[in-house]
């Protein structure tokens, strides 16, 4: 229930003044007007800023605050105002106990009006509103997220009434008000979550990375100690293939994107390990600019191992190897050519895969990213492509 201070003599009921219809379709234009800028403000200061000078604006009044509670002092502050000399907005602060208008109306949550705040008994006037010679006002409750945020308050210095019916629009303010609040304080807290998960993502790539990297080590240890070189190129592919989803870690934690990784560098890091590795200075790379999320980067990375180690195994002393990636239309065509003796005569993948391990894997990571695989004569050597549909399309 609204408080409503009547002049003396006044019954409540007025007739409608000339201009009462124009007046009312005017606050309600202001209050729409206001309403799509609430509901698109990304920043609460120049919201509520926009939210006291539309106010103040329907009420056609040159002062108009905002009073945001402050709970560790007990006090109102003036967070926002128009008309207020400087020094005012984000300084001053009043009580906000039951004897100002905007206390009661804080603790009570009723809208109150004062229209001759000089004969004011119920409630006292705070020295910076008498110093401008305020003489009415009217205060609405402001509630965020079903908790109480502060007081809206228009004031005038000009001798007149504030209605009843001005309640209606200063309450649909600050509803909208704290609405608006309220979806900022929500896209906040959700903004720190995604960052906090962002960390802890990326804290995780890193481990697994220092993890992976750790037994890549242990592997190259067990290389050196084995004296059997069927066991050690075994071992040497198992550690090739630890190190391509290691790096992909690597670049997952550090990129700017959580969950992306930059194909051309993951290729090109991977290729780049594998020749110095082999101890190679003829591995061409030519990949293009890509960023792709980890789900499509970790196998193209396995894919590149593999090609790349069969390459520099049977054609590594024929001359260079050539790691390209491009991309034609919607697909992305991944190419790994070597000048070596090229393929038998009854080459069938198939065949293959069931005997060789690396076959069955790159078959496998091929069905992994949708693609097509193609091995074919390079005349010298062999040229094996890999096309897959490129996920952002």
């Amino acid at each position: 229930m609204a408080i409503i201070e009547q002049s003396p003599g006044d019954d409540g009921i007025t007739a409608p003044s000339p201009g009462e219809l124009q007046y009312r379709l005017h606050q309600q234009s202001v209050l729409a007007d206001f309403g799509i800028e609430a509901l698109r403000a990304r920043e609460l200061d120049p919201m509520l800023r926009r939210a006291v000078e539309l106010c103040a604006r329907g009420m056609r009044s040159s002062f108009a605050k905002l009073l945001e509670y402050q709970p560790d002092k007990g006090t109102l502050l003036v967070r926002e105002g128009v008309g207020w000399r400087d020094g005012v907005v984000g300084t001053v602060e009043m009580a906000s106990d039951a004897q100002s208008p905007a206390g009661f109306a804080y603790h009570s949550g009723e809208a109150v009006i004062s229209n001759h705040l000089e004969n004011e008994e119920r409630f006292r006037t705070p020295a910076f509103m008498a110093e401008h010679g305020i003489c009415r006002a009217i205060n609405v409750l402001v509630e965020a997220g079903g908790q109480k945020y502060g007081v809206l308050e228009v004031d005038s210095a000009e001798q007149g009434q504030f209605e009843a019916a001005d309640l209606a629009f200063m309450q649909g303010f600050a509803n909208l008000i704290g609405v608006a609040i309220e979806r900022q304080h929500a896209e906040h807290r959700l903004a720190a979550a995604i960052e906090h998960q962002e960390l802890l993502t990326r804290e995780a790539s890193h481990r697994v990375k220092n993890s992976l990297a750790l037994v890549s080590a242990m592997l190259n240890l067990q290389m050196q100690e084995d004296e059997d070189p069927r066991i050690a190129r075994l071992l040497g592919d198992a550690q090739a293939r630890i190190t391509a989803i290691a790096q992909a870690h690597d670049r997952l934690w550090r990129g700017q994107q959580v969950g992306i990784v930059a194909l051309d560098e993951l290729v090109c890091g991977i290729v780049a390990n594998l020749a110095e590795q082999a101890r190679l200075d003829t591995v061409a790379c030519d990949i293009c600019a890509a960023d792709l999320n980890a789900d499509i980067a970790i196998p193209v990375g396995l894919a590149v191992t593999e090609l790349v180690t069969n390459a520099i195994k049977y054609a590594a002393d024929a001359g260079p190897i050539a790691v390209k990636l491009k991309q034609e239309a919607a697909e992305f065509v991944l190419t790994v050519t070597d000048r070596g003796p090229g393929l038998p005569a009854d080459f069938d993948l198939k065949a293959m895969s069931r005997e060789s391990l690396g076959m069955r894997m790159i078959a496998s990571l091929a069905r992994q990213l949708r693609g097509a695989l193609d091995f074919a004569d390079a005349g010298p050597g062999t040229r094996v492509t890999l096309r897959f549909p490129d996920p952002r399309h």
